[in-house]
């Protein structure tokens, strides 16, 4: 009895690191917000990146969910800085597939803000001016009318190999209360006038505006885990050499833009004697040894590096995908 105690706690210990390890790798792009700019404006008394508060805080539902491995802020921001790719670059499928596969993540998500403001007609999506209210829902003001919040998103999940779209989420949130778009904020949620917003913070979350981003971006993420497990599994073969040995440390001469993946584990190989045809002389075969395997620890875009196992490798010998 104790032995199958012990058997069916490793199998439930062992899972989540399967789970782990077959997790799909994604990114997630700033959301446009051109649709809205003129109302997030006038919102918040300056123009406000709203776009970039809603990606990070996808970013944050995703982790917390723990259905995908998600890539951090830092190295997405500096992948796009490296190519100057720009805002209405970024939203193009094939744009946004070739950062994906620069940072060697299977999917990246893409989305745009389709509704941010008040509920009534004045602030629906799609007009010019503001119902010609233009000027009463800057900070300075804001108070003068309440109303609920609503703010609507739409996000795509498209692969880094094909650029297809593979998913698609539509988010729709609304405050459970009426009243002021900021109240309650004060004055810091707007960043002093600098163009900036933390709406991660418990001071944005607390207004009605926050109530209904919060709803929108959590509407959005369980769609996107819902379907995890729907989406293909893409098998990356992976070809390159060892371009330098240093003790169990290798680099090889491949990197993201390859497919290759930190926690990556590639066999290495090594050419042997020719198999040739007595009669022609033709190369027909040659012999390949398996000498050792390479851990992926750090990847850029054109070379990578990794822990070494396995017999004295040589400069020059062969990587590739074990099976």
């Amino acid at each position: 009895m104790k032995r199958l105690l012990g058997i069916t706690f490793l199998m439930f210990a062992l899972v989540p690191c399967g789970w782990a390890q077959n997790k799909k790798r994604v990114a997630v792009l700033d959301f446009d917000y051109a649709t809205v700019h003129s109302y997030v404006s006038s919102i918040f008394g300056t123009d406000v990146d709203v776009g970039k508060g809603i990606s990070d805080l996808m970013v944050t539902r995703l982790v917390n969910d723990g259905v995908y491995s998600v890539i951090e802020r830092k190295a997405l921001d500096k992948i796009i800085a490296e190519q100057n790719f720009s805002n209405s670059d970024r939203a193009n499928p094939d744009t946004a597939a070739k950062i994906g596969r620069i940072l060697g993540v299977d999917a990246i998500i893409v989305g745009s803000i389709t509704q941010f403001g008040r509920d009534d007609k004045q602030l629906g999506v799609g007009g010019g001016a503001i119902g010609g209210v233009t000027g009463r829902f800057g900070l300075g003001r804001v108070g003068q009318r309440q109303a609920k919040a609503v703010v609507g998103i739409s996000a795509r999940m498209v692969s880094t190999e094909t650029a297809e779209i593979l998913a698609v989420a539509e988010g729709k949130g609304e405050s459970k209360r009426s009243g002021l778009l900021l109240g309650g904020a004060g004055g810091s949620s707007g960043g002093a006038g600098g163009g900036v917003v933390d709406m991660s913070s418990s001071n944005f979350a607390n207004t009605i505006l926050g109530e209904a981003v919060e709803q929108a971006v959590t509407n959005v993420a369980q769609q996107f885990d819902s379907k995890a497990s729907s989406l293909p599994t893409q098998v990356v073969q992976v070809s390159g050499l060892v371009a330098d040995v240093s003790g169990n440390t290798l680099i090889l001469n491949v990197g993201s833009k390859a497919g290759v993946k930190v926690g990556d584990v590639l066999g290495v190989f090594r050419q042997g004697r020719q198999i040739k045809d007595p009669a022609t002389g033709k190369v027909l075969k040659t012999v390949v040894t398996k000498v050792g395997d390479v851990t992926i620890t750090e990847v850029d875009a054109d070379s990578s590096t990794g822990t070494y196992a396995g017999q004295p490798p040589h400069v020059g010998d062969a990587v590739r995908n074990s099976q």
